[in-house]
C-alpha cells in the first residue's frame, strides 16, 4: 500500500520556522502566513511529514509574497511520519491517516477561510496531499489545484475533477510512475472543454524533491524551485 520512497529523506522539523504563525482554522492547528485581508488563499496540504517541515514552510512564505493567504494544516493531529521511532508502523500510520479522512477535514479548513472573505482558493498537495487534493478537485469548493509527485491516484478520481489541474510528477517515482501520471494525463486532456490541465515529469529527480531537498544542494534547490514557479503559475492564472 505504502512506497518506501514515501518516507524517504524524511525532514527536520521545526516549529519555529517560516514567517507566519500556528493559528486554528478550521478546527486544525495551522501554519498561516500572508496577508489576511487578501481575498485569494491556497491550501498546502503536506506529505507524510507534516506540516512542520522547514522547506514547506519556506515554500508557504514564498507563496504568500505573491499576495495569497496561505493555510498549511495539521492533518495528521500532531502525528507526522516519525522515522526515528522504531516501533513506527508505516500501514497502521496511513490507516489512521487515510487520504478520504485529510479530503474530509480539508472541507472545514476551506470553509474557514471563505468566511474570512476569501472567494478563490486552490489547494496544492504533495505525496500524501496530492492525492487528499485530486479528491479536492472534484468538489465545488476550489477554484484550481496542483499536484505534486503524488501517491497513488485512481482513473476513478480523475474521472471526477471538475476544476483546473496541474501534476507535477518525478521521473523516478515507485508511487507515482511518468508512464500512469502521463496516462491521467491524457484521460484528463478528454475534458479540456471544461477546465485546462497539465502533467509535467521533472528529469533526473525522485519523488518528494520539491520538498525534501537539501537546501546546500545547488542543482537540487534550482530543479524544486521550478517546480515552485510552475505551481505558482498555475494559481495566478487560475485563483483569482
Amino acid at each position: 500500500m505504502s512506497s518506501s520512497q514515501c518516507f524517504e529523506n524524511p525532514p527536520s522539523k521545526s516549529t519555529a520556522c517560516g514567517a507566519g504563525s500556528v493559528q486554528e482554522v478550521g478546527g486544525l492547528s495551522t501554519y498561516v502566513t500572508g496577508s489576511p485581508d487578501s481575498k485569494r488563499a491556497l491550501l498546502l496540504v503536506s506529505d507524510a511529514f507534516g506540516y512542520e517541515a522547514p522547506n514547506l514552510r519556506k515554500l508557504a512564505d514564498k507563496v504568500a509574497a505573491a499576495g495569497y493567504f496561505v493555510a498549511v494544516p495539521d492533518f495528521f493531529y500532531g502525528d507526522p511520519a516519525d522515522l526515528s521511532n522504531p516501533q513506527f508502523d508505516r500501514e497502521a500510520w496511513f490507516k489512521a491517516h487515510n487520504t478520504e479522512k485529510g479530503f474530509e477535514d480539508a472541507k472545514p479548513v476551506i470553509a474557514a477561510l471563505k468566511s474570512k472573505g476569501m472567494y478563490a482558493i486552490g489547494a496544492v498537495g504533495f505525496c500524501w496531499g496530492g492525492m487528499v487534493v485530486v479528491k479536492l478537485a472534484s468538489s465545488d469548493d476550489i477554484q484550481a489545484v496542483v499536484v505534486l509527485h503524488p501517491g497513488r491516484i485512481t482513473e476513478d478520481e480523475i474521472k471526477k475533477v471538475k476544476v483546473p489541474v496541474a501534476i507535477l510528477g518525478a521521473e523516478i517515482d515507485q508511487y507515482s510512475p511518468p508512464e500512469q501520471l502521463k496516462q491521467l494525463g491524457e484521460l484528463l486532456s478528454t475534458k479540456s472543454d471544461q477546465f485546462d490541465s497539465f502533467v509535467k515529469i521533472f528529469p533526473g529527480v525522485a519523488h518528494g524533491w520539491t520538498v525534501r531537498y537539501n537546501v546546500e544542494d545547488e542543482s537540487a534547490v534550482k530543479i524544486a524551485e521550478e517546480a515552485h514557479e510552475d505551481m505558482l503559475n498555475w494559481f495566478v492564472k487560475y485563483v483569482k
